[in-house]
């Protein structure tokens, strides 16, 4: 995270403890709730190419992932 660039950590775990992943269920359902999307980051091992995959749903989160962002969907329509 970059302090100052409008990143804020809204929680964190480890979703192999059950606990910790009930908590990060409920962070992940509540933004959605809220209206805004989701994705993971993702980086190509061969060429350093950096992109996002958007997920639905928390299952739909790769185990190796660090982080999910959350972003509002665009105005207008």
């Amino acid at each position: 995270m970059k302090p100052g660039h409008g990143e804020v950590l809204l929680t964190e775990g480890d979703p192999r403890l059950r606990e910790d992943e009930e908590r990060l269920v409920e962070a992940f359902r509540r933004e959605l709730d809220e209206g805004m999307w989701a994705a993971v980051p993702t980086e190509d091992p061969e060429t350093g190419r950096r992109e996002a995959r958007m997920v639905q749903d928390y299952s739909q989160i790769p185990p190796a992932a660090e982080r999910v962002i959350f972003f509002p969907r665009a105005a207008g329509g």
